[in-house]
C-alpha cells in the first residue's frame, strides 16, 4: 500500500483571495533558520563576522535567492513558456525556483557586500555556507507539499502516488534531497564550521558536497520533460552541477595554500579559546 500524496498546499487562507501558500512558508522558515544559524556562528570566537554582519547580510541574501532562484529557473527551465506568459514569471508560490540560479544570485550579491564592507570574500562564502542546506532542506520540503519534482517509477515501500504523475507509485525524489543536500550537508559543514577550518574548506565542502548528492538523486527524479537526458543519461540539473564540482576543487586547492601561508594568525587565549587575529598590510 502506497502513500497518496493529499497535502493541500495552501497554508492558510485570509478570505477569498489570498492564500498563504506552504510553498512560501518554507521560505521564511528558512531565512529565519538561516540567520539564527549565522548568529550563532558569529559568536564563535574565531569569526570574523559581528551579529551587526549579520543583521545586515540577511536582506542581501533574500535578494540574491529568490531574484537568482526565479531568474535561473525562468532562463534553465522553461524560457519558452514565460516568454509567452510573462505575468507567470511573478508566480512564485507556484513553485519554480532553480537553487542553481540562486546559488548564483547569492555569490553575486556577498560579492557586492564583501566589496562594500571591505571583508574577504571567500571568508564571507565559508561563513555563509553552513545555513545555505538547512534553506535547501526547507524548500525541498516545500515541493513535495507542492507534489511537484517527483521522482521516476518504482515498488518500494515507500513510494509515493502523487496527484501530478498518474497513479504510478514514484520515488519522494524531493525527501531524498532534503535529506542529502539539505540536512546530511548541513551536519557536516556546521561540525566543520565550529573547528576554525582554514580558509575556503567550507565553501569547497559545501560545493562538492551539493554536487554530488544531486547528482545521485537526480538518477531517481523524472528530467525535466522541456529537455529530457542530454547524450541519452545526463539531466539538466546534473551537467549545472559541473561548475560546481570544478569551483569545489579549485577551491580545495587553494585552501591548502591559504592554510600554510594564512593572512591571519591564530591566538589562543587565557581561557584556552582561540581567535583570529588579521595581519593588516602596511
Amino acid at each position: 500500500m502506497y502513500y497518496q500524496h493529499d497535502i493541500n498546499p495552501v497554508f492558510f487562507s485570509l478570505g477569498p483571495f489570498i492564500n498563504i501558500h506552504w510553498y512560501g512558508m518554507m521560505y521564511v522558515i528558512a531565512f529565519f533558520l538561516g540567520w539564527a544559524i549565522a548568529r550563532y556562528l558569529s559568536k564563535l570566537p574565531f569569526s570574523n563576522f559581528s551579529k551587526n554582519d549579520v543583521e545586515d547580510l540577511i536582506t542581501y541574501v533574500i535578494l540574491g535567492v529568490i531574484l537568482g532562484g526565479r531568474i535561473g529557473y525562468i532562463l534553465f527551465y522553461d524560457l519558452s513558456y514565460y516568454l509567452s506568459n510573462p505575468l507567470d514569471m511573478l508566480k512564485i508560490w507556484q513553485g519554480g525556483m532553480s537553487f542553481h540560479g540562486g546559488f548564483a544570485g547569492v555569490l553575486l550579491v556577498l560579492l557586492y557586500w564583501a566589496h562594500k564592507n571591505k571583508k574577504d570574500y571567500i571568508e564571507l562564502t565559508d561563513f555563509i555556507a553552513p545555513c545555505i542546506p538547512i534553506g535547501l532542506f526547507c524548500g525541498r520540503i516545500g515541493n513535495f507539499i507542492n507534489g511537484e519534482l517527483w521522482g521516476r517509477e518504482t515498488e518500494l515501500p515507500w513510494a509515493v502516488i502523487f496527484p501530478s504523475g498518474g497513479t504510478i507509485p514514484r520515488h519522494p525524489s524531493q525527501l531524498y534531497e532534503a535529506g542529502l543536500e539539505g540536512l546530511l550537508l548541513f551536519l557536516i559543514l556546521f561540525f566543520l564550521a565550529r573547528k576554525n577550518p582554514p580558509k575556503g574548506l567550507l565553501s569547497a565542502v559545501f560545493c562538492i558536497g551539493y554536487a554530488l548528492a544531486r547528482c545521485f538523486v537526480e538518477f531517481f527524479r523524472i528530467p525535466d520533460p522541456q529537455y529530457g537526458y542530454f547524450f541519452g543519461c545526463f539531466t539538466m540539473g546534473q551537467i549545472l552541477c559541473l561548475p560546481m564540482f570544478l569551483i569545489g576543487f579549485i577551491l580545495l586547492y587553494f585552501c591548502k595554500k591559504w592554510k600554510e601561508h594564512p593572512d591571519y594568525d591564530t591566538v589562543r587565549l587565557k581561557d584556552g579559546s582561540l581567535i583570529r587575529v588579521r595581519r593588516y598590510k602596511k
